[in-house]
């Protein structure tokens, strides 16, 4: 017989489950702000650097959920501050590949090692059973995450769909100038 959780529970489980994306946002502002980076730049150097240092722009583009011209944006502010450069995609002469500067990665290195270790010595404390569904939560949780943003995005477009005018520039009112 399955043991349900109370719902008492599950909205404990929720809350503290947004709680840490919030901190998670608090926290990636922070670390941002000791780099000399925005918050969005900071999510394209980790994004960079989960995907063994480099990227297509339109890769970029869709992990951030910017537009292709944003994302060009975003990709002179990395090269700007050192953090990444462009080169030709060696398959695709006609693309770029956007590559993480290593002296970067080594000085997040510097402010991300420290919290590993402290959330290792906490994870530390739970058996390698109790981890497994912890992970196994967190995966499935990001999924769900993921599922919303694809719903929530096509949405928007359908509303826009409906309302053209919604898409319009407004006009400046050039007798106000």
């Amino acid at each position: 017989m399955k043991i349900v959780p109370s719902k008492e529970l599950l909205e404990r489980t929720y809350c503290a489950l947004r709680g840490v994306g919030e901190q998670g946002k608090v926290l990636r502002e922070v670390i941002a702000k000791h780099l000399g980076l925005n918050s969005t730049d900071l999510l394209s150097v980790d994004f960079l650097r989960s995907h063994g240092g480099a990227c297509t722009a339109g890769e970029l583009a869709e992990a951030t959920g910017l537009t292709s011209g944003s994302a060009t944006a975003l990709i002179d502010r990395l090269e700007k501050a050192g953090y990444a450069k462009r080169e030709s995609d060696p398959n695709d002469r006609r693309r770029q590949v956007v590559r993480l500067n290593d002296e970067q990665i080594a000085r997040c290195e510097k402010v991300y090692v420290p919290i590993q270790k402290d959330l290792f010595r906490l994870w530390s404390g739970y058996s390698p059973e109790q981890l497994e569904a912890i992970e196994d939560f967190i995966n499935r949780s990001l999924k769900i995450h993921a599922q919303s943003v694809q719903r929530l995005r096509a949405q928007s477009r359908d509303s826009h769909e409906d309302d053209p005018d919604s898409l319009r520039r407004p006009r400046r009112n050039r007798s106000a100038l």
